[in-house]
This record gives structure tokens, sequence and C-alpha cells, in this order.
């Protein structure tokens, strides 16, 4: 259904140091970047290895505004990459919003975990598959 996603940055060199970080894990990493410092409108994709992005972040002017409700949910292969997700936004600037662990509200193998990351955005990062 989803092509990609973008997401808007006040700094994108640090949106792009975290995301770079914060994907690995996920076996994603940056495929395209349009990095320019000082210049306006530069921007970093993300995606599987030798494809297209799925996840764009661009330099923007204006704060992001905080819509209630909003995250961006994120697949991952293995509940140790959950971790390791978490553990990198930490690292690198993010904030938690919830260790890994299991969330048997919302299935029996529901292993998340969530994270602010150093412009607002708030992601989760999932796995369903059981340990």
């Amino acid at each position: 259904m989803l092509h990609h996603i973008s997401l808007g940055a006040l700094d994108i060199e640090r949106a792009a140091r975290f995301y770079d970080a914060v994907l690995e894990p996920l076996g994603f990493m940056r495929v395209w970047s349009d990095l320019r410092p000082g210049e306006d409108e530069q921007a970093v994709g993300y995606g599987p290895p030798g494809s297209d992005d799925l996840l764009a972040v661009k330099q923007v002017e204006q704060p992001i505004p905080n819509i209630p409700g909003f995250h961006i949910a994120l697949a991952a292969p293995s509940r140790a990459s959950v971790a390791a997700f978490h553990a990198a936004a930490l690292a690198n600037g993010g904030s938690d919003n919830g260790p890994p662990g299991l969330r048997p509200d919302y299935g029996p193998n529901y292993f998340a975990a969530f994270v602010v990351d150093p412009e607002g955005h708030r992601l989760e990062v999932v796995c369903k598959a059981p340990d």
C-alpha cells in the first residue's frame, strides 16, 4: 500500500546519523544521500541494500508539529533487532518511549520498543515472530 514515507528534520545531519544507526539492525541502510552542508533542501533516503528508499528524511525550516496519536511502526526481523534498534536510538540522541518487551495486549508474540527521534517523531519497532 505505501510506497515510501518522508519525515522532516530541522537538523538533517543529526537526523542522518540517527537513522544510519537505528535502521542498520533492521536491515536497512542509506541508499541515497543529498547532503550539502549549509544549503537548503537536503535529504537522505533509507531502504534495503540495493533498492530505492522506503523512508526519506528531508530538511525542513519549521519545527515538526506534534500530532497526537501519530507514530511510525517499523518491522523488525527478530526480537534482538528490536533491542538493538532501541539501544542505537538511545545512544544517538533518541529518547525512550517504551523499552523492548512483549506487548500481550497487542498480540501473543508482539515484541516491540518505542522511541522518540531527536526531531520528535515517535517510532515503534515490532517483531511478531515467536521467540
